[in-house]
C-alpha cells in the first residue's frame, strides 16, 4: 500500500500537468476561457496585461504582445505593404464594396506581418492583430490636419464606409472560427482639432442635437450593426471630463445605451494627461486616482505605461481587484478570439502565404481604388482629356515628382510608387514631356509646349497629427488658412498669361479654397494623396484612359471667410448640411467626361404597418454622352417639421457603371434608419411621424437634385 501511495504521489504532478485546463481548451468560448485564466492570475500579472506593451506570463502560456498596430489605408509602419490612397480619397470613391475589398487585403497583409513576427517570437509594435482604425470622426472643419484620416464631413457616408472597413478587417462573414483582425473605432468622441490643443481642449457647449446627429452618429450605428471589437477614447475632454474618463461617453452612452461589450483603449499617453501639469491635469500628480478613474469608467487598455499605478490604486482602496478583472477579461477574450493564445495549426488565418504580401493582385486593387478617388472639379471647354500624340507638355509643381506625398500619413512602404511625372512620361513618351524642377524658374520652361500640367496643393508633411511644423499657413499639423499656398497661386497666374491650357492637379487631404484657380486654370483635378498608384491614376484621367467619377466627401469652401471659428464645435454654418452660403464646390460634386440625365424616380413602399418605412427609390439614370462612365447616385432626406435640423442629409448612395447611350434603373433602399432625425423630446435619433422630402441626384447642391415627398 505504501508503494502505491508513493507511486501516486510521483504520478500526480504528471497527471495534473497533462490536464487541459479550461483556458487551454479551444472548444470553449473565448469568454469562458478568459474568465478561467483571469481567475488564475495575480494582480501584478493582470496589470501588465492592461498596457499596449503587454508582458508575457510564461506559466500560463501568455506571450508578449503589442496592442498598438496601424492599418489606416493599408498595413502601416511595418515595412513592405500595399499602399492604398489616403482615407479621405477613398471616401471620394463612394464605393463601399471596393473599400471592403481594400481592407480585406490590408487585413491579409497585416496577418502576414503577424505570422512572420510570431515565428521570431517577437510580436512587436505594428505587427500585432489589433489595428487602430477606422477614424470615424467627422471632418467638421477643413483646417484640421487629421481630417485626411477620416471619411469626410457627412455622418452617413462615414457610417457606410466605416461598416466596410470593420467587416473587411475582421473577416466578417468568412465562416472562420477566429477573427482575422480586430478593428477599432476612433476617436471617441467629439474630436476634430485643433491638434496643438488636444491635451488641454475641452469640448463644451456641444448641443445634444449636434452630439447625436453628427459627432456620435457613426459610432452609435457601427457599434449596433457590427461586431467591432475596440473603441478608442480621445485625448480631449468632453464637458469637463477627459474622454477616457467620461461616464457619459463610456458608461452611459457606449456601454449602457448602445450595448457595447468590447474593449475601450486609450489614445496613446492620454491617461498621462489626467495628472500632468500643462495638460488636463484633473488629478494633479495623482496617477493612482487617474488610472482608477479610467478603468472604472471602462477604459480597459492603456496605450502608455501609467496603468502601473493601478497597483497603488488597489492598495489605496481606489479600485478593487475584481473591477480590474472586468477589463482583463475583455482583453484576454479578444486574444482568444484572434487565435493569438492558441497553436498556429488551429488558426486558418495563420496559413496565409507570404507571397500575398504586396503582390500583383493587390497592386491592381490599389490602382482601381486610386482611379475611383480622382475627382474632376473643372474642365472648361472640355480641355481634358489631353491628346497622347502630337503634343508636348510641361510638367511642373512641387508634387509632380514626389512619391512620398502620395502616401499620406500612417503609411507603409510600397514596393513601388508611380509619380505623376513618371506616369505622364509613360503615356506620351519622355521626349514630349518637359519637367521643370521646383527649384527652377518658370523661365526654364521651353517654348512650344501645348499645355502646362501643374501638380501642386499641399502635403502630408504639412498637415497631419500634432506636427512640429512652422510654415506659413500651417501650425501644429493644422492649417491656419485653407487658401492655396501663395507661391503656387502666383505661378498658376503666370502660366495663365502664356495663353496655353493650364491643368491643375491638386493634392491635399482636405478642402482647399480654389476660387482664384477656377479663373487661372482650365481644368482642376482633385487627386488627394493617391497611394502607390496615385500618379498612374492621375495620368489615366488626364489622358482619357479612365473616366473620372470621384465625388467630394467634403465641402470645398470659397475662402476662409466662409468658415466659423475653428474652436467652435457648433455645427451651425458648417458642412453642406448647415452652410447657408453657396460653396465653391458642393459635397458630392464631381465631373465626368460624359453626361448623365435623371428621370423621375418611383418610390415603392413596403406593405403592412411594420414595413411602412421600408422603401425602395428607383431612379432611371441615362448616360447621354459618348463615353462609358460611372455615376454616383445620391439620396438626401429632410424632415419638413425639423426646422432646426440639417437642410438635407445624405441617406443613400450607389456608384453604378453606365455604358454610353444606355439607361439603368438604380435602386436605393430606404429603411427606418433613413428617416431618423433628432427627437428633442427623447434626445435620440428616431424616425417619427411627419412630412419628408427625398432628394436624389448627382450632388448635394439643390440645383442638381430632383425630389419626391412622402408622409410617415
Amino acid at each position: 500500500m505504501k508503494r502505491l501511495i508513493a507511486l501516486a504521489a510521483l504520478l500526480l504532478p504528471l497527471l495534473l500537468s497533462a490536464q487541459v485546463l479550461p483556458y487551454q481548451n479551444p472548444s470553449l468560448s473565448p469568454e469562458k476561457r478568459a474568465k478561467d485564466l483571469v481567475s488564475r492570475l495575480n494582480l501584478e500579472q493582470k496589470v501588465t496585461l492592461m498596457m499596449d506593451q503587454s508582458q508575457a506570463v510564461p506559466e500560463f502560456g501568455i506571450r508578449k504582445y503589442n496592442w498598438w498596430n496601424e492599418a489606416l489605408h493599408g498595413t502601416a509602419r511595418a515595412g513592405l505593404a500595399t499602399m492604398f490612397p489616403q482615407v479621405i480619397g477613398m471616401a471620394a470613391s463612394f464605393d463601399d464594396a471596393l473599400l471592403q475589398q481594400v481592407y480585406d487585403i490590408a487585413s491579409t497583409e497585416h496577418r502576414i506581418k503577424y505570422i512572420l513576427a510570431r515565428q521570431e517570437d517577437n510580436v512587436a509594435r505594428y505587427h500585432g492583430l489589433t489595428v487602430w482604425t477606422p477614424n470615424i470622426n467627422i471632418f467638421r472643419d477643413p483646417r484640421w490636419g487629421r481630417g485626411q484620416e477620416t471619411y469626410g464631413e457627412d455622418p452617413y457616408l462615414t457610417m457606410r464606409m466605416g461598416y466596410a472597413v470593420v467587416n473587411g478587417l475582421q473577416g466578417t462573414g468568412s465562416g472562420e472560427k477566429y477573427d482575422k483582425l480586430h478593428a477599432c473605432l476612433k476617436h471617441f468622441a467629439v474630436h476634430s482639432g485643433p491638434e496643438s490643443e488636444r491635451h488641454v481642449f475641452d469640448a463644451t457647449d456641444v448641443s445634444y442635437r449636434d452630439l447625436m446627429e453628427t459627432y456620435l452618429y457613426a459610432f452609435e450605428n457601427l457599434v449596433k450593426t457590427t461586431e467591432v471589437k475596440e473603441v478608442m477614447c480621445a485625448y480631449n475632454r468632453f464637458e469637463g471630463d477627459p474622454c477616457c474618463g467620461s461616464d457619459k461617453l463610456l458608461i452611459q452612452l457606449l456601454r449602457r445605451d448602445w450595448g457595447y461589450k468590447g474593449i475601450v483603449v486609450s489614445d496613446c499617453w492620454a491617461i498621462n494627461d489626467f495628472f500632468t501639469a500643462g495638460h488636463h491635469n484633473v488629478y494633479p500628480n495623482d496617477p493612482a486616482s487617474a488610472t482608477a478613474k479610467a478603468v472604472l469608467t471602462g477604459t480597459d487598455l492603456e496605450c502608455g505605461s501609467s496603468y502601473k499605478a493601478l497597483l497603488d490604486a488597489v492598495q489605496q482602496g481606489k479600485i478593487k481587484e475584481s473591477e480590474i478583472d472586468v477589463s482583463v477579461t475583455r482583453l484576454l477574450k479578444a486574444r482568444f478570439e484572434l487565435g493569438e493564445m492558441d497553436d498556429d495549426a488551429l488558426v486558418s488565418w495563420n496559413s496565409i502565404p507570404v507571397s500575398k504580401l504586396a503582390c500583383d493582385e493587390h497592386d491592381a486593387v490599389a490602382l482601381k481604388m486610386a482611379r475611383e478617388t480622382m475627382t474632376l472639379l473643372q474642365n472648361r471647354g472640355g480641355v481634358l482629356p489631353l491628346a497622347k500624340e502630337g503634343a508636348r507638355y510641361a510638367v511642373l509643381g512641387p508634387n509632380a515628382a514626389d512619391s512620398t506625398v502620395l502616401w499620406g500619413n500612417y503609411n507603409g512602404t510600397p514596393r513601388k510608387t508611380v509619380t505623376v511625372l513618371e506616369a505622364i512620361r509613360e503615356k506620351v513618351g519622355a521626349r514630349n514631356v518637359f519637367y521643370v524642377d521646383p527649384a527652377s524658374s518658370l523661365m526654364a520652361t521651353p517654348a512650344g509646349v501645348d499645355a502646362y500640367i501643374f501638380v501642386g496643393g499641399i502635403s502630408p508633411r504639412l498637415e497631419g497629427e500634432e506636427m512640429r511644423v512652422s510654415y506659413e499657413g500651417f501650425s501644429g499639423g493644422d492649417r491656419t488658412t485653407i487658401e492655396l499656398p501663395a507661391i503656387q497661386r502666383e505661378m498658376l497666374k503666370l502660366l495663365r498669361k502664356t495663353g496655353k491650357p493650364v491643368i491643375f492637379v491638386n493634392m491635399s487631404g482636405s478642402a482647399v479654397a480654389l476660387e482664384p484657380e477656377t479663373q487661372s486654370c482650365d481644368a482642376i483635378l482633385q487627386a488627394w494623396y493617391g497611394g502607390q498608384e496615385g500618379g498612374q491614376a492621375v495620368a489615366d484621367v488626364l489622358f482619357g484612359d479612365y473616366n473620372p467619377a470621384g465625388r467630394l466627401p467634403v465641402t470645398f469652401y470659397r475662402n476662409d471667410a466662409q468658415l466659423p471659428d475653428f474652436h467652435d464645435y457648433d455645427m451651425a454654418g458648417r458642412t453642406y448640411r448647415y452652410l447657408r452660403e453657396k460653396p465653391l464646390f458642393a459635397f458630392g460634386y464631381g465631373l465626368s467626361y460624359t453626361t448623365f440625365a435623371y428621370g423621375d424616380a418611383t418610390l415603392v413602399r413596403g406593405k403592412g404597418k411594420k414595413n411602412l418605412m421600408n422603401m425602395e427609390l428607383k431612379v432611371p439614370v441615362s448616360n447621354t454622352g459618348s463615353v462609358d462612365g460611372d455615376e454616383v447616385v445620391q439620396v438626401y432626406i429632410r424632415k419638413v417639421e425639423d426646422v432646426e435640423g440639417p437642410q438635407r442629409a445624405l441617406r443613400g448612395f450607389r456608384r453604378v457603371h453606365i455604358p454610353a447611350g444606355q439607361t439603368v434603373e438604380v435602386s436605393i433602399p430606404l429603411t427606418e434608419l433613413s428617416f431618423r432625425t433628432f427627437n428633442e423630446k427623447t434626445g435620440k435619433m428616431e424616425a417619427t411621424a411627419g412630412n419628408y422630402v427625398i432628394y436624389y441626384g448627382k450632388s448635394s447642391d439643390l440645383s442638381d437634385l430632383k425630389q419626391v415627398e412622402v408622409k410617415l
